[in-house]
Parts: structure tokens; C-alpha cells; sequence
């Protein structure tokens, strides 16, 4: 098929290397501008970029797709089959929702019509799922609302942060493409509408949501830590001064003292208490400071016994 590529981060690479391999001729790639980074504040291309140039694949990056005639006009001529959209970063307007024969397809990060929004992969872990997966979805101009054409289903472990489980997701995304494929040619006559009564949110991630509430259970809080991690990390405070939290693990052991309250601290970790339980923290980033393991912080560096954490 004649096919031009929306994505912009690393989540959707390894759908256009599939693409790529499976001979289907992709006409363009369309990705955000490059932007500055790092201390030097230099332009990094999007990894979706890198990998197009790799294979010599014409790349476009309009600052805002909606009202670009031009845009509009090139990607009309390139009389596209299929516009597949993965993590693209811009809402699609009708107008390119209508230029391609088969529609525009996208891979979304759950199983719709569950997690629809900008972040399914942080909340499935930030809410406890023990399992999620990705969906092939006709796109509408509606967020995430598109009738559904496969879904892959794949489990959550209890050590998986956002960062691990959107490494998986990634792969299982581009299989599930190649399987769709063929049914997208054929028609998409499989394709299924959602049910919006079962609908739930996925609100973008911010980084006040970092900070730890010590009153919730333990397994609330080291939910929501590996849903943090890498971006933006669960936080707290210690003697005035924010705590990066980048590992814990929950435990059923409990004490009289307040929620918050550090209770132990050696090499296993700082265990604190909670609401519920105790959570025992194993690696933190203090002010100033690499993260690494409570075991080598408290190596040269002290951690008070009975202090609060979160004042």
C-alpha cells in the first residue's frame, strides 16, 4: 500500500521500520519540528525522523497541521492508501482524515474504549491494571473514539514502570499493525464500534501528580511511582527539600506511627510508613544528586530514623 507515516517519538519507530519491511512504500513521513534540548539547547531531530532519513524517506514537520493549505495540498497529492498515526502529537483535522482511501489508522496505547487520551500507558500503572495492550482504530475527529479493528491484549507485572511497559508496547504496537494490515486493505470489514458508556479518561501527565500523599496505601504509592518513571518520577519532601523516589516496594507491615514517618533505613531501603502498609523505598535522587540506591546513598550520607517525610 501507498502510505504516509504520522509519529513523532520513540513509541513509533518500530512501526515504520515494519512498514519498511514489509515492502509497503511509504511516501512520507510527517513529524513535530525539531526542538531544543539539553543544557546546550541544542535542535534534536524526533526519533521518527531519524529513522526516515535512515531509509531516505521524504520527512515533513509542520508546526500546526490544522489550517496549512499547503500541507493539505501535499499530502493530497501524494494520494495516500492509508495515513497510519502513531504518537503523532497533533489532532488530525477532516480535511486529511478524508484524503486516503482506506481512512487513517492509529495505534493507541490500550484497550479502547478504555484510557482514551494523551496518557494510557502511565495511567494502566498508575491505577494498579494488571493487564493492557494496544488498539487499531479508524481515527475520527473525536479523541480516541474511532471504530476499533484488533485489539492485542498483554499483561502488566507488578515490577513494570511506564518506562518497561511502553518499551513492550511499542513492539506489540507494530505487530498488531502488520496484523491489521490486510484487513484495513480489505475493506475493514471486522471493525467494531466502542461502547462510550464504558469509556475512561486518560488526562495528560503532569508533574505535580509526582507528589507522594503518604496517607494512600503502599500499593497506591508504588503504583504510581513506576507509572512516573522515567517522566516525571514520583516525589517528596525531605527536611524542606524534594526527594526524587525512582524504586520502591509495597509491604503489608505496619506500625502506630503517622503516614510518613521513616521507620527504618539500611541497605534494603527507607521504609516509611503509609496509609496502608509500609513502602520501602530501594533507589531515590536527593537535591543535587544522581539517583541510586538507598544502599549507596546512606554509604556516605545519613537519612534520619523518625523524621517525616512530605514537611
Amino acid at each position: 500500500m501507498n502510505i504516509v507515516f504520522m509519529g513523532t517519538p520513540e513509541f513509533a519507530v518500530p512501526t515504520l521500520e515494519m512498514l519498511i519491511k514489509e515492502n509497503h512504500s511509504v511516501c512520507a513521513v510527517v513529524t513535530q519540528p525539531d526542538k531544543p534540548k539539553g543544557r546546550g539547547k541544542k535542535e534534536m531531530m524526533p526519533p521518527v525522523k531519524e529513522a526516515a532519513l535512515k531509509h531516505d524517506i521524504p520527512v515533513l514537520q509542520p508546526a500546526r497541521i490544522k489550517g496549512d493549505e499547503t500541507f493539505y495540498k501535499h499530502i493530497q497529492s501524494l494520494n495516500p492508501d492509508v495515513i497510519v498515526v502513531v504518537a503523532f502529537g497533533q489532532i488530525l483535522p477532516k480535511t486529511i482524515l478524508d484524503i486516503p482511501r482506506y481512512g487513517c489508522i492509529n495505534i493507541h496505547g490500550s484497550l479502547l474504549p478504555k484510557y482514551r487520551g494523551a496518557a494510557p500507558i502511565q495511567w494502566s500503572v498508575i491505577n494498579g491494571d494488571e493487564t493492557t495492550g494496544v488498539t487499531i482504530m479508524y481515527m475520527d475527529e473525536a479523541m480516541d473514539t474511532g471504530d476499533m479493528l484488533l485489539k492485542k491484549e498483554m499483561p502488566i507485572s507488578k515490577q513494570d514502570t511506564y518506562g518497561t511497559l511502553h518499551d513492550k508496547m511499542k513492539w506489540i504496537g507494530a505487530e498488531a499493525l502488520k496484523e491489521a494490515l490486510p484487513m484495513i486493505e480489505a475493506g475493514g470489514q471486522a471493525r467494531q464500534k466502542q461502547n462510550d458508556d464504558e469509556s475512561t479518561y486518560a488526562p495528560m501527565i503532569h508533574k505535580s501528580l509526582g507528589e507522594l500523599n503518604w496517607n494512600q496505601s503502599s500499593k497506591a504509592l508504588d503504583a504510581l511511582i513506576r507509572g512516573l518513571n522515567p517522566w516525571p518520577a514520583g516525589y517528596t519532601y525531605y527536611k524542606g527539600e524534594i526527594v526524587k523516589i525512582w524504586q520502591a516496594k509495597p509491604m503489608d507491615d505496619t506500625s502506630k506511627e503517622a503516614p510518613g514517618t521513616i521507620l527504618a533505613v539500611d541497605k534494603k531501603g527507607i521504609c516509611v510508613q503509609t496509609g496502608q502498609g509500609c513502602l520501602v523505598i530501594e533507589e531515590i535522587q536527593m537535591p543535587n544528586k544522581k539517583r541510586m540506591p538507598v544502599s549507596e546513598y546512606i554509604k556516605g550520607n545519613v537519612i534520619d530514623q523518625g523524621i517525616m517525610f512530605g514537611i
